[in-house]
């Protein structure tokens, strides 16, 4: 009976986890599609091109912390903890809350990163195409060129992100850490 009641608790924190995340992604995707077409569109090209490898590159990272968290092995904290390393303790829960951080880098941010940067670059294409007279398949070119960009850095990150699991967590818990001193000063 107990072990019933356990499974559907966490049944329920599941569904809980699954309906934030999908109202969470649905929000950020219209803010940030809003911001990036407006704001991209009002900007010259080289700025433009600016905030698509900014785009890009946080979706690589995101990713390649999302690979790291679900690699990095817990135990090589607990000594860092013990002697109170800043960081450790919120690396630990990091690897115990492995799918859940995984799911929000991986795939709330970085697939948000995948449609932010085809949008970016469709607005490119169009400046592209407006600005100096290039046909409209100039936006095949530009779309191929992010997707690779994109999936090379992700392949790249995630080679990374195994290679590096301990230091990438390490350095992601000390972010954390530093950020919930500044929230709370």
């Amino acid at each position: 009976m107990k072990i019933k009641k356990e499974r559907s608790k966490k049944s329920n924190s599941n569904l809980k986890w699954y309906i934030e995340v999908i109202i969470s992604t649905f929000i950020l995707s219209i803010l940030f599609s809003y911001i990036s077409s407006n704001g991209v569109s009002n900007l010259p090209i080289i700025p433009a091109i600016l905030i698509l490898a900014i785009v890009i590159l946080i979706g690589i990272i995101a990713d390649m912390i999302g690979v790291s968290v679900t690699v990095a092995k817990e135990q090589e904290f607990h000594a860092k903890a013990t002697k109170k390393v800043e960081g450790s303790k919120t690396s630990i829960s990091l690897i115990k809350n492995a799918s859940r951080v995984a799911n929000i880098c991986s795939d709330v941010i970085g697939d948000i990163c995948g449609v932010l940067s085809g949008a970016v670059g469709t607005l490119i294409s169009l400046k592209i195409t407006e600005n100096m007279g290039i046909s409209e398949n100039i936006q095949y070119v530009v779309s191929a060129l992010i997707a690779s960009v994109m999936v090379g850095g992700k392949a790249v990150g995630k080679e990374i992100g195994i290679a590096k699991d301990t230091e990438i967590v390490h350095a992601v818990g000390i972010i954390i850490n530093k950020f919930k001193k500044k929230k709370y000063k």
